[in-house]
């Protein structure tokens, strides 16, 4: 399944780039857009097979580069358990931390912004003299489509 590009995210991130003074490459834009077409994380490795599609010399560090991009500048997130990434659901806001809901069985990803649960974090950690620089919230599962679904 692929979703439709959302062209007003793509021209969002261009203009965030314009205002932070760095710069979208066609090849940084692109891997973005392969993220956003598909509702499923997606690997590095997958990104290039896609990307060769249109750009048949494209490498690995073509990718891990463009990959890097995103990641500073927020506009996609990397699934730890899998070694995959997505899009960020609100990469107009530099810095968040979320909560990703991944399924086992279609490999679907939702990201989850849920402030309490950040909340509840932050103040456990400050208890111990403890101050988090990053957080993966990742909950494994099976998600309602692949639930409902399944026959019993």
């Amino acid at each position: 399944m692929v979703k439709n590009l959302d062209h007003k995210l793509i021209e969002q991130i261009e203009e965030m780039c314009a205002v932070r003074g760095v710069r979208l490459t066609p090849q940084r834009k692109r891997v973005f857009e392969l993220i956003c077409a598909s509702p499923k994380a997606s690997s590095a490795y997958e990104l290039l097979e896609q990307l060769k599609t249109s750009e048949p010399q494209a490498k690995p560090p073509t990718v891990y580069r463009a990959l890097d991009f995103l990641l500073e500048q927020g506009f996609i997130h990397r699934v730890e358990s899998t070694n995959s990434f997505i899009q960020c659901n609100s990469c107009n806001a530099h810095k968040h931390y979320s909560h990703l809901l991944i399924c086992d069985k279609c490999s679907n990803v939702i990201e989850l912004q849920e402030d309490s649960l950040i909340t509840l974090l932050t103040n456990n950690a400050k208890k111990h003299g403890f101050k988090i620089t990053n957080h993966v919230i990742e909950s494994h599962g099976i998600c309602q489509s692949c639930t409902t679904g399944q026959t019993e």
